[in-house]
């Protein structure tokens, strides 16, 4: 066996390299121009003189790198400051110290991720860089001058010796393993204030503060606080202008450093924290990290303001670990996490909870109950307050509430809440109760499955019997058949020649119905659904067709009999699922009818902004592919194209399924498949016309688009375009509140409190971009159904849109 043993000094010979790859590049910490680290290659890092710290790429997947400093000689990945959360370096990008940029952050494609920044012209150029043992990296020049340091862009993380300046902030991660920007900054203020405070991640505008550190002085300036300092005795406080320290943490929580590591650290749920580890590894001490301070004492009762989500996201229940530093997150029962990865995303409802049609105001009893959850408190979201109740009537109340989601009972009130439910959390104050609605057993207004009538038994029997007698009978019953195919024959023929048209009527696999039967299906036209330019439209209910949408066409307008004739002719030939199917007509004498079928979740209006809960923001996606695959088919698949020349949230269908269905082309204009424009008066809405139709010009299928556009920020934000009653002036013309917010940056004031669109804001980007393109006063800019659908689907970019000039004019 000693055959197989090398040498000691030869295998030292070539184990040799391994060293040289770690540390070659770094003596004393020092790192040269030119010097690179590239991501994927494990071995190569830029060490501290000590090797407590190390600069390189931590591992996050298999193609995706942190560019990072972390505790090298502990044996869990403890990270002290990163460059790339939001951005991800993919597997071979570089790192390289340049003369001119500082530390450069390439992918495979040579395109930039991250930088230290250009040098200024008045500032020497760099010369070398050096990973400190205090955790700081810098980029220095000639004279050992600092260009660039860590230190001075601090992440989620404080070491000893670091210090914030006014206006500096620390802002915790996604979550313990997303490095991107997460909802709490512990921040430094102007009036001398270091405080804690929840952000708005898109829109980047801060929440009231649930910790002060009380150092701020209206009355003496000079006696305000300037610096956050963590200094090398791990003290954490405020140094005044006066040079007094207000302690943050307490003098007692002091540990040495020569013998502890300690950090200062944002935790991604909100809590400022002070820890430490012992440094020496062969000690017989537990290896992990020990919190000693944490600030607030309960994050779950700290975070209270009105605005934002609270520690653990919408509809979610806070409460503490054992050690109190941490938060648990749970949905309460009849609810899911937005993101089952991410206990903190918050929670969505299994089941719809609104004003809808299906489960409307006078039926709320039959599908829901309020269930008691125990120590549970939503201290935000009220929307009505009862006063003097009881337990029973606030849960009655709430329970008959369709905008209710749940309601506190307390001190003889009743806070009736809507949904989404903020800052939810474990309070075990005794004297308050709170209600949750729930759907009984997931119920539906679907039919219940009819119970079987036999049993297996009987049905062999049964089996048995049958075939012998109809293996007996087989030519009486051939006969008997026979003779009651010919009476239906005869009965339906004499009932087609009843209700045959008049030799002007319109050739067509459509049913013809009688004015008679029309008026005995709607009741005598008793029950009107909605009104639109050409006329009224009634609910109505036939044995073969079931419920169907009956809408009478006045004879106001002169040119009515010419839109009836083109509606049905076309229209009738039209088959889409994101179409309202026409079923039949009625023209007998001066009476002129169109039957649709009724769909039953009504219009997209009141889906949109009725009383019911808004919409989640899946379906209002869904809700707007169809549209635009609707129009798609009405602008270019059809044999005969169509303007619709009305597109508005009044009418757009919606099924069981909440498809969109496309429905009234009483205002519809065709076209020749050869021709681009048409002729018309002005048709439309207020608020949805494209200007176009102001112009001593032709329109096109354009208007349409323009329409759409309007339509679609209408879904993206479940408001009306005009709204007069919202809070403030310039909110009120929704295409013009829509494109400042685009400039501004701030499109998450679009859907605010919507936390699943909050998710996705990549995507209400999009939509909002798609929008404005639809938007541009020149129908020639904007562009056709077919690209926008291309685009919405992801097949197509979208660029970024010209400005939609005078909206005001428009609206």
């Amino acid at each position: 066996m000693a055959n197989f043993l090398l040498p000691y000094p030869i295998f030292f010979l070539l184990i040799l390299p391994y060293f040289i790859v770690i540390n070659a590049q770094t003596i004393n910490g020092n790192i040269s121009l030119g010097l690179s680290l590239t991501a994927g290659n494990s071995s190569a890092l830029w060490l501290s003189p000590s090797e407590d710290f190390a600069f390189g790429f931590h591992k996050l997947d298999d193609d995706n790198f942190l560019l990072a400093i972390w505790y090298y000689k502990l044996p869990q990945f403890t990270s002290v400051w990163y460059a790339n959360g939001d951005n991800p370096a993919p597997r071979n990008s570089k790192l390289e110290l340049t003369a001119d940029r500082g530390i450069i952050l390439k992918d495979g494609d040579d395109q930039e991720l991250w930088s230290s920044g250009n040098i200024s012209t008045s500032t020497a150029a760099v010369a070398y860089a050096v990973m400190n043992d205090t955790g700081n990296f810098q980029v220095l020049d000639g004279n050992s001058n600092p260009i660039w340091e860590s230190f001075k862009y601090p992440t989620d993380t404080l070491l000893p010796t670091q210090f914030i300046e006014i206006g500096g902030m620390l802002s915790s991660r996604k979550s313990q393993t997303n490095f991107s920007r997460g909802r709490f900054q512990f921040r430094l203020l102007e009036d001398g204030n270091a405080v804690l405070n929840p952000i708005n991640l898109l829109g980047n505008y801060t929440y009231d503060a649930y910790y002060a550190s009380g150092t701020n002085d209206v009355a003496n300036l000079s006696n305000s606080g300037f610096r956050v300092i963590f200094d090398r005795s791990g003290y954490l406080y405020v140094l005044r202008r006066d040079g007094s320290q207000s302690f943050i943490t307490k003098p007692e929580d002091a540990r040495s450093t020569s013998l502890y590591y300690q950090r200062v650290s944002l935790n991604f749920d909100g809590v400022l924290t002070l820890s430490s580890q012992y440094k020496d590894p062969s000690a017989a001490i537990i290896q992990t990290w020990r919190t000693i301070r944490f600030e607030p004492e309960n994050i779950c009762l700290a975070i209270h303001g009105e605005r934002g989500t609270g520690p653990c996201g919408y509809n979610s229940i806070c409460s503490l670990q054992s050690d109190r530093s941490r938060t648990n997150c749970k949905c309460p029962e009849g609810y899911s996490l937005f993101d089952p990865n991410d206990a903190y995303s918050g929670c969505r409802s299994n089941f719809l909870v609104g004003c809808d049609s299906t489960f409307g105001q006078s039926n709320q009893e039959e599908y829901y109950f309020m269930k008691e959850i125990p120590s549970t408190n939503w201290p935000t979201s009220d929307y009505e307050v009862i006063s003097p109740a009881t337990s029973e009537s606030c849960k009655s109340s709430c329970l008959h509430d369709c905008l209710c989601g749940a309601a506190i009972f307390g001190g003889e009130r009743c806070w009736k809440k809507k949904l989404p439910l903020s800052n939810g959390r474990e309070d075990r104050e005794p004297g308050s109760i709170a209600f949750l609605k729930l759907r009984v057993n997931n119920s539906s207004p679907q039919s219940p499955r009819p119970p079987a009538l036999l049993n297996a038994k009987d049905q062999d029997t049964l089996v048995i019997v049958l075939s012998v007698l109809l293996g007996s009978s087989m030519f009486v019953n051939f006969i008997f058949v026979g003779g009651i195919s010919m009476s239906f024959f005869i009965y339906y023929k004499k009932k087609l020649v009843g209700t045959r048209p008049n030799e002007n009527s319109i050739g067509s696999n459509l049913r013809i119905f009688s004015y008679k039967e029309l008026t005995e299906a709607t009741d005598g036209f008793k029950e009107e659904l909605g009104r639109g330019s050409c006329g009224i439209v009634y609910r109505g209910e036939t044995k073969s067709s079931g419920l169907i949408a009956v809408k009478m066409l006045d004879r106001v307008f002169e040119d009515n009999d010419k839109e009836f004739k083109a509606e049905v002719s076309v229209i009738g030939q039209t088959h889409h699922k994101n179409l309202v199917r026409l079923v039949g007509y009625c023209e007998e004498k001066q009476h002129r009818l169109l039957v649709y079928e009724n769909l039953r979740n009504g219009t997209l209006a009141t889906f949109l902004y009725g009383d019911s809960l808004r919409p989640s923001w899946n379906q209002r996606i869904q809700i707007a592919y169809g549209i635009a695959r609707g129009l798609v088919y009405l602008h270019e698949e059809c044999s005969t194209q169509i303007i619709h020349c009305d597109i508005k949230p009044q009418n757009i269908l919606l099924d069981e399924y909440y498809n969109a269905r496309i429905s009234d082309f009483g205002l519809a204009k065709l076209l020749l498949i050869n021709q681009s424009h048409t002729k018309t008066n002005i048709r439309g809405t207020k608020g949805y016309v494209a200007p176009d139709w102001f112009r001593a010009a032709p329109v096109s299928v354009k208007v349409d688009v323009y329409s759409f556009g309007v339509v679609l920020l209408e879904i993206v934000c479940c408001r009306r375009n005009v709204d007069t009653e919202v809070d403030g002036v310039e909110k009120r013309i929704l295409t013009d509140w829509v494109y400042d917010c685009y400039l501004d940056g701030k499109l998450d004031a679009l859907v605010e409190y919507d936390m699943e669109a909050m998710s996705e804001i990549k995507m209400v980007e999009k939509f909002v971009m798609v929008a404005l393109w639809c938007l541009q006063e020149d129908p020639h800019i904007r562009p056709t159904m077919k690209k926008v659908m291309l685009v919405l689907e992801g097949i197509v970019q979208v660029s970024v849109p010209p400005t939609p000039f005078s909206f005001t004019s428009i609206n």
